[in-house]
């Protein structure tokens, strides 16, 4: 076998059901464009992945993939993944426009071509822990109030969600009501996240992780910037609730930032953790330190069902992360809906086990380009 073409298209769609009615913030696009990838192989097999694009550089990321990524990758057996995977790694070192996603967006697919060539699932190829991973939620909500946060944390729990992650960064004295509103609503025992988006400075952090920590939150996530290793390690030290950091840290600086953070939790996902190869990679390192990776949402959804393979194939991951059913389009059925229990099933067919809707995703294209040998 051998990959014989690369072809791609943008689709697009309208952003604005992702407020929920209301208008689009201010500097955010309002649709949303993102590039689909297949690799094609000489036996017609073909496997599919996405890329994260959602403040438009979906045309970007498709000119990387095919003028920088495909004449590395003409005419090679994509069955020998890590031999691909370290080439294409060797490649990106010298591309300092861009952080792991595209080489990661290529892993992706070809792990889902692998997996079609031998009939396996990429979670049976990566070798299966579990059928099913208990999801939390993520909120939907932009600008809330805390009558508006109680209102979907109790939903969320009604739901049979495992756990409900806030996203807050106005300061203590906006964000620690808010926060304290989400656990009168839900009561004792419910699992709450906190996911400051680096947007406190370390003494809002400190005073944001206590009160945290009263209130029986499961995680403090990146509640300052990844790459302030020193301070982490100090926040982690002071506070008692645990730090949850490391998402947009690559995979080659991981190892540094696991040594010298030393947190009890890491983050991660198959875009920016270089591929499933790579996320892998970074489970199998956290796993060695006795530390999860709690596998991050990448919100484009054959990332997020290549997220879920991976997690189905790992032990020290304790849940997954499920976001805005806007980013779950382009798929037929409903693989990133949790169950009535709050599971997402890891799919069991062959390759990523999900199948393209090309009904939608005809309607959707708005650019086409293919590459192939002579």
């Amino acid at each position: 076998m051998k990959l014989v073409g690369l072809s791609t298209r943008v689709v697009e769609f309208d952003a604005a059901p992702r407020y929920n009615g209301d208008p689009v913030p201010p500097g955010r696009p309002q649709r949303y464009r993102y590039p689909l990838l297949l690799l094609h192989s000489d036996d017609s097999l073909v496997g599919a992945s996405m890329g994260y694009s959602p403040h438009g550089e979906a045309a970007a990321l498709v000119a990387t993939a095919h003028d920088v990524f495909w004449p590395e990758l003409a005419g090679q057996d994509p069955a020998p993944v890590e031999r691909l995977w370290q080439q294409l790694h060797r490649k990106s070192r010298h591309l300092y426009s861009y952080s792991d996603g595209p080489l990661g967006m290529l892993d992706v697919a070809l792990w889902d071509l692998r997996g079609q060539a031998t009939g396996l699932s990429v979670a049976d190829l990566l070798g299966r822990f579990r059928e099913t991973v208990p999801s939390y939620r993520t909120s939907w909500l932009v600008g809330a109030d805390e009558e508006q946060i109680a209102k979907e944390a109790v939903q969320t729990r009604d739901s049979g969600m495992h756990g409900y992650k806030l996203q807050l960064r106005d300061g203590p004295a906006r964000d620690i009501p808010r926060l304290r509103a989400a656990r009168e609503a839900v009561g004792d025992g419910f699992a709450l996240m906190q996911d400051g988006v680096a947007g406190y400075t370390m003494a809002e952090a400190v005073r944001v992780g206590r009160a945290l920590a009263e209130l029986d939150y499961a995680w403090f996530e990146e509640p300052i910037r990844d790459r302030d290793l020193s301070q982490l390690a100090e926040l982690s030290r002071a506070l008692t609730v645990p730090v949850l950091a490391g998402e947009t840290v690559t995979l080659d600086e991981l190892g540094e930032f696991l040594r010298r953070a030393a947190l009890p939790l890491i983050r991660g996902d198959v875009y920016l953790k270089a591929g499933i190869t790579g996320l892998r990679k970074a489970m199998v390192a956290a796993e060695l330190l006795g530390v999860n990776l709690e596998i991050h949402a990448a919100n484009a959804p054959l990332l997020d069902v290549a997220n879920l393979h991976v997690a189905g194939a790992a032990r020290n991951c304790r849940y997954i992360e499920t976001h805005h059913p806007v980013f779950r389009f382009g798929l037929r059925g409903d693989p990133l809906t949790p169950d009535a229990a709050g599971m997402l099933i890891v799919p069991t067919a062959p390759g990523l086990g999900v199948d393209l809707d090309w009904d939608w995703l005809d309607r959707h294209t708005i650019q086409e380009r293919s590459s192939r040998l002579p």
